[in-house]
């Protein structure tokens, strides 16, 4: 009895990559929103209830606010997955690969620092002194009621420390809402950095998207403007 041939097996698809896990300021998201509502109140009213060149006028600004109101609160975002960091900020798209970040740094604005010395301020992850104080003066509590605390340290608390908290310090209330996130980064930093799906050159795009619009109302307002 004669065994068959072993077959080759078929070739098996390349794994997927990792799916994006998004940061974004939901108070910046909320305040744009509003202001976008109260640009197309005051804008549509001038637009349809003007006389002479206020029409045009209203045009021509909302043309040059609308694009500037999203790039500085809906727009903004962290996209971070196993092999990259991407940030879109108001006017450009900023995309690191692990092995091209030098370190993630929380101080009075969040930012990363590539190799090559370059900085990035991440718009979509304010710093909040507010809420750092607020976590400070839980950790004191609970330093006081004599129970561990999340977190580490007072400069852990306050977020200018490196690294992540120590262990079973995750879900604790001693931290900013964005410390906790900037911890999260610099975990898959440190984890992802040698890794080989993480290298390759750090690329910077600027947002057209968005500059173009507002270039547009800004050259329309001023010839409405000199023309009197």
């Amino acid at each position: 009895m004669t065994t068959p041939e072993h077959e080759p097996s078929a070739p098996q698809p390349p794994a997927p990559r990792s799916t994006d896990r998004v940061h974004r300021s939901p108070a910046g998201i909320l305040t744009g929103v509003l202001l976008l509502a109260l640009v197309a109140w005051l804008g549509f009213d001038a637009l349809f209830t003007g006389h002479g060149r206020t029409p045009w006028l209203a045009l021509a600004g909302m043309i040059l606010v609308v694009p500037l109101v999203v790039a500085f609160t809906v727009r903004p975002a962290v996209y971070a997955n196993d092999e990259r960091l991407r940030i879109r900020n108001p006017f450009r798209v900023i995309v690191l690969p692990w092995g091209q970040v030098a370190t993630l740094r929380s101080g009075y604005s969040n930012e990363v620092v590539t190799d090559s010395g370059t900085k990035y301020q991440l718009w979509a992850l304010p710093v909040s002194l507010r809420a750092r104080k607020r976590a400070a003066r839980q950790a004191a509590r609970t330093a006081a009621a004599g129970e561990p605390r999340a977190g580490g340290g007072r400069g852990r608390a306050f977020g200018f420390g490196g690294g992540a908290p120590a262990a079973g310090g995750r879900s604790g209330a001693t931290r900013a809402t964005t410390d906790q996130v900037m911890d999260d980064l610099r975990e898959m930093q440190e984890a992802r950095e040698n890794t080989e799906a993480a290298q390759g050159e750090a690329t910077v795009r600027w947002a057209y998207e968005i500059l173009g619009p507002a270039a547009a109302g800004a050259v329309l307002l001023a010839i409405l403007i000199a023309l009197g």
